[in-house]
């Protein structure tokens, strides 16, 4: 089945007189539209809040006609947790990319997990979990930006504890808990105090608590 096809119009030329000609249509598929509001969205939501950017604005942003972005997302509540979701299966499709090298490694492949953790962090701009960020926005525990944020949690959650029971069969559920607990506090600290605080110490901690769950295995 062929994707659905929507027409928008992109800003007309001015003709020789310098008067404007009637506006373009531009075809694009509903993914391509998805990602251009899910890109504006991303944009916006990190430079500031979710909750400070309105319906309104978002749609100016994206170029695309207002019942056009609502035909995709029928409410603000719904595009959040959109946005967070992609967010998830991003971050979760990169860890697993990185897994990839560490088949026959579990000590190897957990420390990988903390050291995307450690490279989010440190980047520039970085301003702390996006997903405890946004879903504390919400208090109902069952608006999408909150069940996105759980969902991605857990299965994070779920990759620590099959490498953490290869590593240290029996006792894998506790090292996945500490070791989660390690990149929740990377987040939070590298978010509020920057790369050069308590986050930059999250890394040897956690290689710490691998080996020390190792040796009393």
């Amino acid at each position: 089945m062929t994707a659905a096809l929507a027409l928008d119009y992109s800003p007309a030329p001015s003709d020789a007189h310098g008067s404007l000609a009637a506006p373009i249509p531009v075809r694009r598929s509903r993914e391509e539209r998805q990602a251009i509001v899910l890109d504006t969205a991303e944009r916006l939501f990190s430079g500031r809040s979710s909750r400070s950017v309105g319906m309104d604005e978002l749609v100016r942003e994206t170029g695309l006609g207002k019942m056009t972005v609502y035909r995709l997302f029928k409410s603000k509540d719904d595009l959040v947790g959109a946005y967070l979701s992609r967010k998830a299966a991003t971050l979760l499709g990169y860890i697993d990319s990185q897994l990839g090298g560490f088949a026959d490694d579990p000590r190897g492949a957990l420390l990988a997990v903390v050291d995307v953790v450690e490279k989010d962090v440190t980047r520039t701009g970085f301003r702390g979990c996006p997903f405890t960020n946004v879903s504390s926005e919400y208090d109902d525990p069952q608006h999408p930006a909150r069940s996105a944020a759980a969902d991605y949690k857990y299965e994070l959650h779920m990759r620590l504890v099959h490498l953490a029971e290869e590593l240290v069969p029996g006792h894998g559920d506790d090292l996945a808990s500490q070791l989660h607990l390690i990149i929740d506090g990377m987040q939070l600290s590298g978010g509020l105090l920057g790369p050069d605080g308590p986050a930059s110490h999250g890394r040897r901690l956690a290689e710490r608590l691998v080996d020390a769950a190792v040796a009393g295995a």
